[in-house]
């Protein structure tokens, strides 16, 4: 059975600003629930079950949202910054009211597949250590990437502190001056890419984070769009977060 919810709580929770501003469209009468006009902005209703129309039209409630963003340099991962533009700066207002945050993280000059979403159960559920969830990586880098480096990887390198990685999928692309490569790994520490390709006396100069577990990045979407996540797309991380 689902909870009953206060009716203003649940249009400022849809965007339709204060619980101020939802009384105030209560007073004009243009919000029905049921086919029966509401008069009272605290009255309690199942917002999955009820019918609840402003102007006319049918509003769908929804608890969580899901956004697929296509990260670009010079943007944080974070949710607020003194200094810095944040991805949750890049979003609409329609969506800012359900304080989405990310999934994980991205270092600043990193691009790619970000993941946003209020939906804190399944955030932990991917960036739990337990589950091993797979990361692609397109990375640039300044050496060449060789076999020897694919075999070490393969068993794991051990960083700047000291820990040895989970073993990793590396894909040479092209091997030269300027190497292009792909890479999969498992977990997702500091600078973990960066770390790895240093360990091997190598520098990456660009990166950008492909997929996560079965979901890849849109590639229709440019640095710095967004846009939701289709149900299929949300199963592929649920997936990949309840497996072991």
């Amino acid at each position: 059975m689902q909870q009953k919810e206060r009716l203003d709580k649940i249009l400022s929770n849809l965007g339709y600003g204060s619980r101020k501003d939802v009384k105030g469209l209560v007073k004009s009468g243009v919000i029905e629930v049921n086919e029966k006009i509401v008069t009272d902005s605290s009255v309690k209703i199942d917002p999955y079950n009820s019918v609840l129309k402003i102007e006319g039209e049918i509003i769908e409630y929804r608890e969580f949202i899901y956004l697929m963003m296509n990260k670009p340099q010079g943007v944080i991962s974070s949710t607020d910054d003194f200094r810095d533009k944040t991805v949750i700066d890049l979003i609409s207002d329609g969506y800012k009211v359900f304080n989405p945050f990310p999934v994980g993280r991205l270092d600043k000059d990193t691009e790619g597949l970000m993941v946003l979403t209020n939906d804190g159960q399944l955030s932990h559920r991917v960036l739990s250590p337990k589950k091993h969830v797979e990361k692609l990586y397109y990375a640039e880098v300044e050496g060449e990437v060789t076999e020897e480096d694919k075999r070490l990887f393969s068993e794991g390198v051990t960083l700047d502190d000291g820990y040895k990685t989970l073993p990793a999928k590396l894909e040479i692309l092209i091997s030269d001056h300027i190497s292009k490569i792909y890479l999969t790994i498992k977990e997702g520490k500091f600078h973990q890419v960066k770390r790895m390709f240093s360990a091997v006396d190598k520098k990456v100069i660009y990166l950008k984070r492909m997929a996560i577990g079965g979901l890849r990045v849109d590639e229709s979407l440019e640095l710095g769009e967004y846009r939701e996540l289709t149900g299929e797309e949300i199963l592929l991380l649920e997936r990949k977060g309840l497996s072991e």
